[in-house]
């Protein structure tokens, strides 16, 4: 699904990013399971990840980012009235983790949900927060991916252990006005047909986890890395040249491309495929590992309070995750 430029644009007006304080290095890892970290560094470019406390919920990660964000773009809490949280670790099955954050934040009058699209979400937060204030539905909205990883890993698994940490980042999206910037294109898909690539079987109504199946590790994630990898790397490149496409833009106009941060070689390959050089690519994925939805958010975050990108430039976002899932946004900083 594309969408282009409208009459009514949008921009990010704040952003902001929470990670848990403790840390999980690649030694110590290797401690639990047999791995190093020369072997982690080399297959995927991951140093380390942050581990949430046993009461920091998905929901605690979500408010501390949508917090920075708020703050950074001038907003009060009282004048949210849209709050959108991807998610796939959500605090309780229901209600949505969104309202656990609505309270949290005091955001009384905002309408609040969940949506589940696995490192895809935010950007599929932000093309629906986009169509509704551009359509005059809302006028201050929220979006966040934020995620608790940690909660849903099968610990005593190297293949995937390894990979994955907790965190949340959060971006304040208003109508534009003039010398405002604007999210020029959007594009996202799924292909269902390959939901068993990646995910987590068990906790669902398809296999409840019971007495009987509580020591297979059912409820953590799963998943066929070398077939992701293939996946992500064909879709993430149409994804990013159909908006840039769209957008009306060649390589040399991007000022910062922002890929999800799953693997280093996945954003590598990206790059050379779009011709983008590495140094315009943001990378934190060192620290933080795959934190799926909440991924591109934290680096988005993190790029713009580095100085990666400033007013008026030119920046591109990608993701691919569970579902399949993927999407892209090109915005005009």
């Amino acid at each position: 699904m594309t969408e282009s430029n409208s009459s009514s644009g949008v921009f990010v007006a704040g952003t902001g990013s929470y990670v848990p304080e403790k840390v999980l290095t690649n030694d110590e890892l290797a401690t639990l399971v047999d791995t190093s970290d020369e072997w982690i560094v080399t297959r995927t470019g991951i140093k380390e990840r942050r581990i949430a406390r046993d009461d920091e919920f998905t929901s605690h990660m979500a408010s501390a980012a949508a917090r920075k964000a708020l703050e950074q773009s001038g907003t009060s809490a009282e004048e949210i009235d849209l709050i959108i949280v991807a998610t796939i670790t959500p605090d309780t099955p229901t209600p949505a983790t969104a309202c656990h954050v609505q309270q949290q934040l005091g955001a009384t009058k905002a309408v609040a949900f969940d949506i589940s699209a696995a490192c895809s979400g935010f950007l599929y937060a932000m093309k629906i927060a986009k169509r509704m204030i551009a359509a005059g539905a809302f006028e201050n909205a929220l979006i966040i991916g934020a995620e608790k990883l940690s909660a849903v890993t099968n610990w005593s698994d190297r293949t995937t252990c390894v990979l994955f940490g907790d965190g949340a980042g959060a971006a304040v999206l208003k109508k534009s006005g003039e010398g405002d910037g604007d999210i020029v294109a959007t594009e996202m898909g799924s292909d269902g047909t390959l939901t068993h690539l990646l995910n987590i079987p068990g906790g669902g109504t398809a296999c409840p986890i019971n007495s009987e199946n509580v020591d297979k590790n059912l409820q953590t994630l799963s998943m066929l890395g070398k077939e992701v990898f293939k996946h992500a790397v064909t879709r993430m490149k149409q994804a990013s040249e159909a908006v840039i496409e769209r957008a009306g833009w060649s390589p040399e106009d991007i000022a910062c491309v922002i890929p999800h941060q799953a693997n280093l070689r996945i954003i590598d390959a990206i790059a050379d495929r779009l011709a983008v050089p590495n140094e315009k690519v943001f990378v934190n994925l060192h620290k933080y590992g795959n934190t799926s939805a909440a991924a591109v958010a934290i680096a988005l975050d993190e790029a713009h309070r580095e100085g990666k990108f400033k007013r008026g430039d030119k920046i591109v976002l990608v993701v691919f995750g569970a579902g399949l899932t993927w999407a892209a946004a090109a915005i005009e900083w």
